[in-house]
């Protein structure tokens, strides 16, 4: 077998379709043991005195290149805890605190006139990703939420997964802004959540899984988003479209140049974040 690119480092001869979700070298079946998340190469198991002399900065790393650690879902459960804490206040404070954080583009509040991103009130494409509107809708966007979050924590590492899960939040507000009406409301976890779903898919497809469940899971959602009513598609259609955009620019950069391109990756997707808001906003103005 001549090309290199798709053989095991340890058995030249040997096909290799999985990369060390570590040191990113390719294996082959025999070489793979099991992970939290992939699969890693032998030398990679054994540590630092199994034989392989790895780059000095590498050390133990994801596979997007964060780095590992005792709780992987400590992010995921903080994002959880926002959204519940932020959801018992709307209960002890009431409907005031919903009117004051959800999203719209512009609408007239009772006698504090105009109010909206139009006017202004950028916040509200991020602090209505942590509204919810009934017990059912919260209960499945965290439960989806705790289902999702963790793995994707782990292969991420914390600060990937958190720009992930923010900028796929802010893509679905975005697009929601961009499209919906001016006077419609709209608020949820959903587009964040669809962020996850996206980059679930790219990561699986980045370590060769088998994709069938997690597509059937993509497809039953978008179903769902296009025959149920009082759902914002666009919210859903934003943070899938960003999120698989941003997880796929951080597990598919190369490790020599992989911080430059997952910065380049989230600063493009905040542009094109900020440019939707931009043009809607002179679209109202």
């Amino acid at each position: 077998m001549n090309d290199q690119a798709v053989c095991c480092y340890r058995h030249p001869d040997r096909e290799a379709g999985v990369c060390c979700a570590r040191c990113d070298r390719r294996i082959c079946p025999d070489c793979m043991v099991s992970a939290s998340v992939g699969f890693q190469c032998p030398e990679c198991v054994a540590g630092p005195s199994g034989g392989a002399r790895r780059p000095a900065d590498s050390g133990p790393r994801t596979v997007a290149g964060g780095s590992h650690h005792a709780d992987p879902a400590l992010v995921t459960k903080i994002i959880l805890g926002i959204n519940v804490a932020v959801w018992i206040a709307v209960l002890a404070v009431g409907d005031d605190l919903v009117t004051r954080l959800e999203l719209f583009g512009r609408f007239p509040l009772s006698d504090d006139g105009l109010q909206g991103v139009a006017e202004g009130q950028w916040y509200r494409l991020l602090t209505s990703v942590f509204l919810h509107q009934s017990p059912a809708h919260i209960g499945f966007n965290m439960l989806s939420l705790w289902w999702l979050g963790p793995p994707l924590e782990a292969a991420f590492g914390r600060a990937r997964y958190l720009a992930l899960y923010l900028l796929s939040g802010l893509g679905g507000s975005a697009l929601t802004y961009l499209v919906a009406p001016p006077d419609s409301a709209s608020l949820g976890a959903s587009g964040a959540i669809f962020g996850l779903l996206g980059a679930t898919a790219v990561l699986m497809r980045r370590l060769n899984y088998d994709m069938r469940p997690v597509l059937a899971l993509l497809v039953l959602n978008l179903i769902f988003t296009f025959t149920w009513s009082n759902i914002a598609w666009q919210a859903h259609i934003g943070g899938l479209v960003v999120g698989s955009a941003v997880a796929y620019g951080m597990v598919h950069a190369p490790r020599g140049k992989r911080l430059a391109v997952q910065l380049f990756t989230c600063g493009a997707a905040l542009a094109a974040i900020a440019a939707m808001v931009l043009v809607r906003t002179f679209q109202l103005g």
